[in-house]
């Protein structure tokens, strides 16, 4: 079975992505489960100082992290599935975006407490 890979956009102008690595389980409250698709779970953001360094906030839950290039590039793929006349039908996969960075957090989160007076 051949699997034709096609990519529209050119090299230099595919959409850039990024991966998030986590240690440990990110669990959702039972209330959305079967839900998750489009469920906001913190707050992603970089330093000014520095823009290898980022900062994800979770409740109230603080991780630092940095940026990690791979050493090889992924593909973020879409399967398209064809109707062709002579052969019927065949399979495509168009390339969506490469990722060429990952987002590393290896450190225990630091808890977030606000002060009451």
């Amino acid at each position: 079975m051949e699997i034709r890979v096609k990519c529209r956009c050119g090299e230099d102008e595919c959409s850039e992505w990024a991966i998030v690595e986590l240690q440990g389980v990110v669990e959702t409250q039972a209330s959305f489960e079967g839900s998750i698709q489009n469920l906001e779970i913190g707050r992603l953001c970089h330093t000014e100082s520095s823009q290898e360094t980022y900062t994800f906030t979770v409740g109230y839950h603080e991780l630092i992290g940095s940026k990690v290039i791979l050493k090889k590039p992924l593909l973020v793929l879409k399967k398209l599935q064809l109707d062709d006349e002579v052969s019927g039908k065949t399979t495509e996969l168009e390339v969506v975006g490469i990722i060429r960075t990952k987002i590393l957090f290896k450190t225990r989160p630091k808890p977030l407490i606000s002060g009451t007076n």
